[in-house]
């Protein structure tokens, strides 16, 4: 029986060894939760980087709308500030036909010549310029139009800056004398007329007698409304 005691305790105490190893294992245990404590460490990020790949779309979205508000601006808001850049002495564009006002001057008469200023008068609210020669087309009192020849004269032209309400003028001469196989010259009643680089017209009266086949010699634009 003593045997059998001291095997029995022999025996507990190794159960208590057991039991203790069994207590010792805990924090192995412990361990093993921690990768699951780290596995929701490196899901975390996953969370959080859900969140940054729905946030990425949303930027793209925003830069695009951004470009698109940046495209309208300069398509509509660049043309909404030109009246007030053109304001503050932005430099001035070409006269157009339809900001200008046509007519001939007083004619004057020389030996058989005459010659008269067509005056241009810029008619719009900003002030804008003139280049060069004007071109010109006769026509008769019946509205038909008469074979013209418009000469430039060897004059170099400058650029005339036109104010609003300002004008410009061209020296316009012709013969009244006919010459070669002409036996009379026809008689004008308007006068057509092409402001410089313009292709719209203006029409004036113009009572005249062209001869030398509509022959008129012309100079370019100047300051002013008289010769």
């Amino acid at each position: 029986m003593r045997l059998t005691n001291r095997t029995l305790t022999a025996g507990a105490a190794a159960l208590a060894l057991l039991a203790a190893g069994c207590g010792a294992s805990a924090p192995p245990s412990a361990a093993a939760a921690a990768p699951a404590t780290t596995s929701a460490t490196t899901t975390t990020p996953n969370m959080t980087t859900a969140p940054n790949m729905t946030t990425t779309p949303r930027a793209a979205g925003d830069t695009g709308r951004a470009t698109a508000a940046g495209t309208a601006s300069v398509r509509y808001g660049a043309a909404a500030r030109t009246p007030a850049t053109r304001s503050t002495g932005a430099a001035p564009e070409r006269c157009r036909t339809t900001g200008l006002r046509a007519r001939v001057g007083r004619q004057d008469a020389a030996a058989g010549n005459r010659y008269a200023p067509l005056v241009l008068a810029n008619t719009s609210a900003k002030t804008c310029w003139v280049y060069g020669f004007v071109g010109l087309v006769l026509i008769d009192g019946r509205g038909d139009v008469l074979r013209t020849r418009t000469r430039r004269e060897s004059v170099t032209p400058h650029r005339v800056t036109l104010r609003p309400g300002a004008s410009a003028h061209a020296r316009l001469h012709w013969t009244v004398v006919p010459s070669g196989p002409e036996t009379r010259c026809p008689a004008s009643a308007r006068l057509m007329i092409i402001p410089p680089d313009e292709v719209a017209h203006l029409e004036v009266p113009f009572a005249a007698t062209v001869c030398d086949d509509g022959r008129i010699d012309t100079r370019p634009m100047a300051p002013g409304a008289s010769l």
